[in-house]
């Protein structure tokens, strides 16, 4: 797809992103004067993050003043809260990695209408790689069209992944989750930045991901390249409600139903059927870990190919608990 035929807002998005990634490049070559807070115990935000996400927003409001923003670091004090139009932001996603110098973290922005994401940019500013997709035209990453990979067997399969990091996190459940996919697969890796292991899934690097605890900003723009790309999106269960059940795997699809069978049983998903039956024995108080055994015997596996639906996003206030950095 070249300059010319992009969709106007998808070119507005681009802009953003490549001017906040020269924002993080420049920042990038003095690290020692840089300024960091916690937002909570091993989750960083810093000065960089913060000019990165103003810079953006500012670009897309001038062009869209009407528009919403759902962004990281500031929710949504920007913009029009009750627009059909919303710009989902993350400024800089891999804040951890960017503040030892490890390369590997970028600018992610989709736009959702009426909360079905329409327009997606991820950018790498280490590497200069622009990826983008604009719903029903395909996937890209600079002027190359993406494809997810081919590969039919687990046990060929490269996956993608994320670690929980902060206190109170289920660290067990993801150990054993861990496990389960290491002993079927060829590897596991975890560069840490949300945004691109997805991107990664739609050129094929990896066969699949799987994280838990993300938000809107880590995986809205992520999510449409993959779909767009040829590939699957949802939750340990399959189904397509990943964002607001904060757990979500991707894969081209003969991978994805696989991993899906692996991790069924590790779902937080809650069916309403799985509910009125804990409730009965445990006065409504099951944990995470034991409502997951209840609901993975009622829970069927995706099959390994199915309709891709739109992604769609959920509105969803800001929170803390379990982001990605």
């Amino acid at each position: 797809m070249t300059q010319a035929s992009l969709h106007p807002m998808l070119n507005v998005a681009i802009k953003a992103a490549r001017a906040a990634g020269s924002i993080i490049n420049r920042a990038s070559l003095d690290l020692d004067i840089l300024k960091i807070n916690s937002k909570s115990p091993n989750d960083f935000v810093t000065e960089v993050d913060q000019a990165a996400e103003q810079l953006i927003i500012e670009t897309l409001l001038q062009a869209y003043p009407e528009h919403g923003i759902l962004a990281e670091e500031s929710g949504r004090e920007h913009g029009n809260k009750n627009s059909e139009f919303q710009w989902i932001i993350d400024p800089l996603d891999g804040t951890t990695n960017f503040i030892h110098g490890f390369p590997v973290y970028a600018v992610s922005i989709a736009l959702a209408h009426r909360n079905v994401v329409q327009q997606a940019v991820v950018y790498d500013p280490t590497r200069n790689d622009l990826f983008y997709a604009t719903k029903g035209r395909g996937a890209y990453l600079n002027d190359r069209r993406l494809r997810v990979s081919r590969r039919t067997r687990m046990s060929d399969a490269l996956i993608g992944t994320g670690f929980p990091f902060r206190r109170g996190d289920n660290f067990k459940r993801y150990l054993k989750m861990f496990e389960a996919v290491m002993q079927e697969c060829a590897g596991l890796r975890r560069p840490g930045a949300a945004a691109l292991d997805l991107c990664y899934v739609a050129a094929g690097y990896y066969d699949a991901f799987f994280e838990t605890g993300l938000n809107p900003w880590d995986v809205a723009a992520g999510s449409l390249i993959i779909a767009e790309a040829g590939g699957l999106v949802g939750n340990f269960t399959g189904e397509a409600d990943f964002l607001h059940q904060r757990e979500i795997v991707a894969g081209n699809p003969r991978i994805y139903g696989q991993l899906v069978q692996i991790l069924a049983p590790y779902t937080r998903v809650i069916t309403q059927e799985a509910l009125d039956e804990d409730a009965s024995k445990s006065a409504g108080k099951a944990s995470g870990a034991d409502a997951s055994g209840e609901v993975a015997k009622k829970v069927a596996a995706a099959p390994a190919e199915r309709k891709r639906g739109p992604v769609r996003i959920k509105k969803t206030d800001k929170s803390s608990d379990d982001a990605p950095i």
